[in-house]
């Protein structure tokens, strides 16, 4: 779990709410049609611009930047090694036995087709569909955040004009002035508070996790088609140890 993400979020709101409190008058800071008019609208421009399923997936989308763990290259890299190690001294069979060890379904894959016999170019082929897809879906999870960051400060400002119309239409009232500038003000306020706090940053982690969760699975790629041909555990190693900065690499072993 990314501890990083909620302690963002709750951290963001205390400081706001903080100070607003602080401040005192926090009573002017909630107003419920300000908030239908901003939140409704960006959910409502969302749907019109994606379809339903797209949009109902947001959940799983925001649910990944919180619970989504990838394991450290230096991990993979040993258990890739140690994979290799079984596979040239008792063949390709006995890593059956390693398979129900493993929690990642896309390494379990990799292993499975070597077990079945294939060759490494239709191993490549099909895991790099399967990488393809995967950030296929994180893209199209990242442009909804994105558009709902773009579109919460959007409906704000529509809020905004809103509310300076209604207070337009009381000028012969000046003591109205003054709440209803306020009040129109909100919009924009709650606009600028969820896109910059929410939506915006939540796409950035996505992204960042996108990343990574695609440079695993290429090395696996990489450690799985490498076994298939042949390959000794050391240079399993060193073809591996490519996707990791030359400070970031650690000396490997096999250790089985």
């Amino acid at each position: 779990m990314d501890i990083a993400t909620i302690i963002g979020v709750v951290f963001g709101f205390v400081v706001v709410v903080g100070a607003i409190v602080i401040g005192g008058g926090w009573r002017s800071f909630v107003h419920l049609p300000s908030l239908a008019i901003t939140m409704g609208g960006m959910l409502c421009a969302t749907l019109i611009h994606f379809s339903l399923p797209q949009f109902l997936g947001i959940f799983s989308v925001v649910k990944k930047t919180i619970v989504t763990k990838i394991p450290p290259p230096s991990d993979l890299i040993q258990d890739m090694v140690n994979f290799a190690a079984i596979n040239r001294r008792d063949g390709a069979l006995a890593l059956e036995r390693e398979m129900p060890k493993i929690n990642d379904m896309f390494f379990v894959k990799g292993l499975q087709m070597l077990v079945d016999g294939q060759d490494s170019e239709s191993m490549r082929n099909l895991l790099s569909l399967e990488i393809d897809k995967l950030g296929d879906r994180h893209s199209t999870g990242k442009k909804i955040l994105e558009f709902m960051g773009a579109a919460a400060p959007a409906f704000g400002m529509v809020g905004t004009l809103i509310g300076l119309v209604q207070m337009l239409k009381n000028l012969s009232s000046p003591d109205q002035i003054g709440a209803g500038m306020a009040v129109a003000l909100l919009t924009t306020f709650y606009g600028a508070l969820s896109a910059n706090l929410i939506f915006i940053p939540l796409a950035g982690k996505l992204g960042i996790y996108s990343k990574a969760e695609t440079t695993a699975m290429e090395m696996i790629v990489e450690g799985v088609c490498a076994m298939a041909e042949g390959d000794n555990p050391s240079t399993i190693r060193e073809k591996m140890q490519a996707f990791v900065s030359q400070g970031s690499r650690e000396e490997v072993k096999a250790n089985i």
